[in-house]
């Protein structure tokens, strides 16, 4: 369960660096894929931890979970298809801390796990990132042409509080609009 504790500076400030494991099995319907652990998920030990984080609250806005998950249950998510990495692992008090070279390498290592993996769709959650990591400069959120393998590459906003291109409402209908699609991969 989730410590409702906030954590101290000091074990924030131990947190940088520290990986979260990924929540992922092969063939899911979706990979959702975040920038990277921020330093409070990385202490909580669970994705999407951060309370303002709006993740859990748009997978359910948005039809993904039958109800608001809370991010200690994020090994749930696999029994309804769904599954988390990130492109790079290790945390950071922000995203904007991480090289260019290193999302990049991330999105290699990214593909590989794709490639080992085969989910229906990787969701990726944020398109700056997504555009330097995959070298796709004017990349937009939604489909990709690209895809690896079999995988469809869809490119969502990223879910943070800070993210104010995208309140809550607007983030939901642009999440359902991958869960739509997904929906008609299964049929």
């Amino acid at each position: 369960m989730l410590s409702t504790k906030s954590p101290t500076k000091e074990e924030l400030d131990a947190a940088t660096g520290k990986t979260v494991s990924d929540i992922l099995v092969p063939d899911l319907k979706v990979l959702f894929c975040g920038i990277n652990p921020g330093l409070y998920t990385a202490v909580k030990g669970h994705h999407f931890a951060r309370p303002g984080n709006r993740f859990w609250p748009t997978l359910h806005a948005a039809g993904f979970t039958p109800e608001l998950y809370q991010p200690h249950q994020e090994r749930d998510l696999v029994q309804l298809g769904y599954g988390i990495t990130n492109i790079v692992s290790r945390a950071t008090a922000n995203a904007a801390e991480l090289s260019k070279a290193e999302l990049i390498e991330g999105g290699i290592t990214l593909v590989e796990k794709v490639i080992l993996y085969q989910p229906r769709v990787l969701a990726l959650l944020g398109l700056s990132a997504y555009r330097i990591a995959f070298g796709k400069a004017t990349a937009d959120i939604g489909l990709q042409e690209q895809t690896i393998g079999q995988t469809r590459l869809w490119v969502l906003p990223n879910p943070s509080g800070l993210n104010a291109h995208f309140p809550p409402k607007k983030l939901a209908t642009v999440y359902s609009e991958l869960r739509d699609f997904v929906d008609q991969l299964e049929e």
